[in-house]
Order: C-alpha cells, then structure tokens, then sequence
C-alpha cells in the first residue's frame, strides 16, 4: 500500500506486501523445535542518538530503504567498542530508492514506494549503496519471514538480529489533531481509515509494547496494534552484528542461511 498521506515531514511508501515462496520461514525453518521463551523485554537502542536522520522520508516514499539504513545505524552502533553509529549519506539512501524500487528522481513526486521482498532480495544479492556518492556495497547475509501472530518468534528476532524490519498498514489514527504521528500507536477501531503502508524497524520491546524506528525518531507501538495492523515481519542475518557478538535468525550458522538464501541468489 503506497503512500499518499499529506502531513508533511512524515511520508510512508511501503506498497503491498507480496510472496515470494522462495523466501524461507523460521516456522518452516524451526518445525519440530521447542524454544525457550524470549528474554521479558530488549533495547537495542540504549544510548543511541535522539535523532536519527529521516532518511529523505520527509519528502519521499523510501520508508522501505530508509528502514534499512536505520537498521544499519543500529548495527554499527552496538558493534562498535566505542559505541559510533555508521549514517550513510542521504545519497545512498536515493540511490537505493532508484536501484530497489525504480524511483526516477526526474519524476516529480515522492516515488513509487517499495516493496520490502524486493528490497531485502536486492539488499542480499547486490547490497546497499554505502560511501560517498554509493560507491561500495553492503550486503546482508540472510533474511527470513516471521509469522507476524507469532509475538515471540518477533521477539527472538529482536533480540538475536537486533532489529526485525516489519510492514504494516497505518491507520489514520496514529496521527493526532495537528496532522503529527503520535509518539504512541495503539489500536483504536476497526473502522479507522487506513491511509498508507510504512515500513520501520522494531529495536526493542517488553509486555505491552515494542520500540519504533522511524522517520529518524522513536516511537511506541502497542502489542495489540501489531496484531491488527502488521502483515510482514523479516529477521535479517547481519554479519557485522553476528560477528559483535549478535545471534543469527532462529540460531541457525551463516552456512545454513546462506545455503536458505541460494533460491533467491
């Protein structure tokens, strides 16, 4: 579902969810497995800067790339001894944009906005444009779908992957009276208008609710507006992250993603 929400500084852009059923599934993947529950919360984002950069969200619908950058700041940040978070410029992010998604800068407008199967399949098999003007790569190792009804399964990917990059379908109720997302996004009725698709990444959560980046800034969002509202959940094995220290989806070896990953590649 593309964006077409008018306030200002805060686009969306994720586009409808597809399959692809070469993409592997932790529940496939952990078929037959009991797993210990998830630790009762995670922050990933503990001294991290208040403000993360918006990543050309303000005026484009890239929330599928911008989310990816995000999880990059993430990455670095909690990989690093001295605790330096890696931005890349905001020229990677639009070259991204047009290499993912087919954005044509020439066109007016915020773009054609993405989908995130897509994305991650280019993240894995090209790598996103990092340096001045996109000149090296970075590529992911693995990405897997999460069963979104499963909250645990979500969680275990926060805490092993250190981020799980979600899609949801945003209601229009998580803007307030001026036009503004709120900080918290609960579920407030079945009949509130859904006015776009936004991809963010999930960095922490506890109880009752999980820890949202997006459009360079934190948010809240309840359990219970994850049920209704999110339809695709992604764990993203990062080599970086794993070799800090970091878990891997599902604790599954980089040897056996890869080899998940072949059908794809």
């Amino acid at each position: 579902m593309a964006t077409k929400q008018a306030s200002q500084g805060f686009k969306l852009g994720r586009l409808h969810r597809t399959y692809d059923a070469r993409v592997p599934h932790l529940s496939a993947m952990l078929a037959g497995q009991t797993l210990a529950p998830p630790p009762p919360s995670a922050d990933n984002t503990k001294g991290m800067p208040a403000s993360l950069g918006v990543m050309l969200n303000d005026t484009l619908g890239d929330c599928t790339c911008a989310a990816a950058y995000h999880a990059i700041q993430l990455w670095t940040f909690n990989a690093s001894k001295g605790k330096k978070m890696v931005t890349w410029p905001d020229g990677d992010v639009e070259k991204l944009y047009i290499q993912a998604c087919g954005y044509n800068p020439n066109v007016p407008g915020e773009g054609p906005g993405g989908n995130e199967q897509h994305v991650l399949t280019y993240w894995l098999k090209k790598g996103v444009p990092t340096g001045p003007r996109g000149a090296t790569r970075e590529e992911i190792a693995a990405f897997v779908e999460v069963d979104p009804r499963n909250t645990d399964d979500v969680k275990r990917t926060i805490v092993d992957c250190g981020v799980a990059y979600i899609g949801f379908n945003v209601p229009e109720s998580i803007y307030g009276p001026d036009g503004l997302p709120t900080k918290t996004w609960d579920f407030v009725s079945a009949t509130s208008k859904i006015v776009g698709g936004h991809a963010v990444v999930l960095a922490g959560y506890d109880a009752n609710t999980a820890r949202v980046i997006s459009w360079g800034s934190y948010y809240t969002m309840t359990w219970n507006f994850f049920a209704h509202y999110v339809d695709e959940v992604y764990a993203i094995a990062d080599s970086e992250w794993i070799e800090a220290g970091g878990k891997t989806p599902g604790g599954f070896t980089l040897d056996q993603l890869e080899a998940q990953m072949q059908a794809l590649k």
